[in-house]
């Protein structure tokens, strides 16, 4: 195994030049805050991104937990990884995360955050990260948002020039939860209000009768009863609803919807009048 260890201060930029280095040095996958990365896909771990304390995060970037390094590891062996780039604020940092994947004694090309970015780039990330409390996953925010249901995830995209020939790389940006700036929360109810809001704008659909929204860590699971119309092909417009619902219901709030059930209880025929799409 050849380790890469790109090491500096915290908020001085590593995430944001993880993938460049990665691809200088043909390092497969990179180790980021807790998170396995490889081909732009989150292939194990937890963000330390995501915990409440900085204790808390500090422990989870060092993979202190056993069964949170028993599946890096396992990830490891399964894609047959023969290169790593791991990110650490420190050569200690970076033999405590060795230590914890079995790796000691591993030798390790170390680089230094001074070698490859400006003092003005780490300086902008400083007080980026001071004013703003903003990080980067050095992985698409398609793959990023799986794991970060309920965060403001900001894509960031660009061409990186290697070898004569151009490569996109993107990354996200988002706040932890740790960050001083606060949190803020969606309750269920008020979920429920924009399901039923955005449910009715769906041609086809003749009422709704009962939302049922539950939240879990991973996002949301919404059930809804409706009523269609005789005016098409029922599972088509069924299909459009859940689709629809999931798409602007994510855009809104930036929950992950992981289940939408739709459940058609009644079919009305077209020559009744009544006011449509209204609450039962």
């Amino acid at each position: 195994m050849k380790v890469y260890a790109l090491v500096g201060p915290s908020g001085t930029g590593k995430s944001h030049r993880a993938s460049m280095v990665a691809l200088e040095k043909n390092a497969e996958a990179i180790i980021d805050d807790g998170l396995l990365i490889s081909e732009g896909r989150i292939v194990a771990g937890y963000s330390a991104k995501r915990e409440a304390t900085m204790v808390a995060a500090v422990k989870r970037a060092i993979l202190a937990d056993p069964e949170h390094a028993r599946l890096i590891k396992e990830a490891i062996a399964r894609l047959h990884l023969s290169s790593l780039l791991i990110l650490g604020t420190s050569a200690h940092m970076i033999q405590r995360i060795l230590k914890a994947l079995d790796m000691e004694g591993v030798p390790v090309h170390w680089i230094l955050i001074e070698s490859v970015t400006t003092s003005e780039e780490r300086a902008l990330a400083q007080r980026i990260r001071r004013e703003e409390g903003k990080h980067v996953i050095p992985a698409p925010t398609m793959e990023v948002r799986k794991s970060f249901s309920g965060y403001l995830i900001d894509p960031l995209r660009f061409i990186f020039r290697r070898k004569g020939r151009a490569v996109m790389v993107e990354k996200s940006i988002v706040r932890p939860t740790y960050s001083g700036l606060g949190r803020f929360y969606i309750s269920d109810t008020v979920v429920t209000a924009l399901v039923m809001h955005v449910a009715r704008q769906c041609p086809g659909l003749y009422r709704v009768h009962r939302v049922s929204v539950q939240t879990v860590p991973a996002g949301l699971s919404i059930a809804l009863d409706v009523s269609l119309s005789m005016s098409g092909n029922l599972f088509a417009i069924l299909k459009d609803v859940q689709l629809h619902v999931k798409q602007e219901i994510e855009m809104m709030t930036a929950l992950n919807v992981l289940v939408l059930d739709v459940v058609a209880r009644r079919v009305v025929p077209t020559t009744i009048v009544q006011s449509p799409k209204q609450l039962a």
